[in-house]
């Protein structure tokens, strides 16, 4: 069974996702919907989809099996919310929704509607990001002692100013972290497990007419008894990769974007080094760490293919809605902790 879908948005990253389904065999974006006509009927002449300006209209669509959201991020409950009372699985760029309250009403939607709901999380799909999960998986970290997170991207006042939504607390959510820094942050809980209480500091150092952070910083203290650190930015000229820091008593790995910086063991075999060899120049994209589509399609297709098998045989994507909203909540309380100064649990 081929999957239809529906995309809802004509921006940048929707672009990426069409893209992206053009590589799969068992999936096609077969409908578009936009409040342009005009940038509907552009973006259906590219990737050979039927347009649409009518909500209704578009959830009608004959071929259409699942949605994909890519809204602003304020923006997203209510398309997931219609898309799923006509039966119809949803997928949602990331973050899948800026506050509790929202993701609340979208884990009682999927499990009322009966549909799989998924958040994306590119990240989780590189090799190099596979190969840390399954030393995690094997124990070969020891104890877990310390897990970091930077993001120090660039974004020029102009990114902010071309889009109405960008920067907003009503529409964007947050900043630096909910906005940029959400994959590394996701990256560091699929790896690390869950954060039990942070310490945080927020600024706007860089931009101006920005409703939210810039930079922030937050101390964090792991359920498994580790700490770390969380660094995101758009004010950090002139954009660097992310990087995430996995470190215990027997082993470390560093990764940065799709590269291994360091891959260390007390107890190493000789696959060690070819891992190390493999992923030692593997990115071949910015990153999005100055340009926020200077990323390739490949880890986009691969979440997708989960997806859709997911769809396929009715198990739940690997990212559902309940591992989505994991770095959304991470990122409220550094907020809430940024807010009020004080210490904040997680989720509490």
């Amino acid at each position: 069974m081929s999957i239809g879908f529906g995309i809802v948005g004509t921006g940048s990253i929707a672009r990426h996702q069409a893209a992206a389904m053009v590589e799969l065999e068992d999936a096609a974006a077969v409908a578009v919907l936009s409040r342009d006509e005009g940038r509907a009927a552009a973006f259906a002449e590219e990737f050979g989809s039927e347009p649409y300006v009518d909500l209704d209209a578009f959830l009608a669509d004959t071929d259409l099996n699942a949605v994909s959201v890519c809204t602003p991020s304020g923006a997203h409950l209510e398309f997931i919310e219609a898309a799923a009372r006509t039966g119809k699985h949803v997928i949602v760029e990331k973050p899948i929704e800026i506050s509790t309250e929202r993701c609340d009403r979208i884990v009682e939607i999927a499990e009322s509607a009966g549909v799989a709901v998924a958040g994306i999380f590119q990240s989780r799909y590189y090799d190099n990001a596979r190969e840390v999960k399954r030393a995690v998986e094997q124990e070969r970290f020891g104890r877990f002692t310390m897990g970091d997170a930077y993001v120090k991207f660039y974004r020029t006042q102009d990114y902010y100013d071309s889009g109405g939504w960008k920067g907003t607390i009503a529409l964007d959510g947050g900043g630096a972290l909910m906005n940029q820094g959400i994959h590394a942050v996701d990256l560091l809980l699929w790896l690390m497990g869950p954060v039990a209480r942070v310490h945080a500091t927020t600024k706007i150092l860089g931009h101006e007419r920005i409703e939210v952070e810039d930079t922030a910083v937050a101390t964090l203290e792991f359920e498994n008894g580790a700490l770390g650190v969380i660094e995101g930015s758009t004010a950090t000229y002139p954009g660097l990769l992310k990087r995430v820091e996995i470190s215990g008593t027997t082993g470390t790995a560093v990764i940065e974007e799709e590269d291994l910086r360091t891959w260390r063991f007390a107890d190493e075999g000789p696959e060690d080094d070819e891992i190390r060899h493999t992923y030692s120049t593997a990115t071949s994209s910015g990153g999005g760490a100055s340009d926020p589509m200077a990323i390739d399609t490949t880890a986009h297709a691969r979440q997708l293919a989960d997806f859709v098998d997911a769809i396929q045989t009715g198990r739940p994507p690997e990212v559902d809605v309940h591992e989505a909203r994991r770095a959304v909540d991470l990122i409220l309380a550094i907020y809430e902790s940024a807010r009020t100064g004080r210490s904040v649990e997680v989720g509490g």
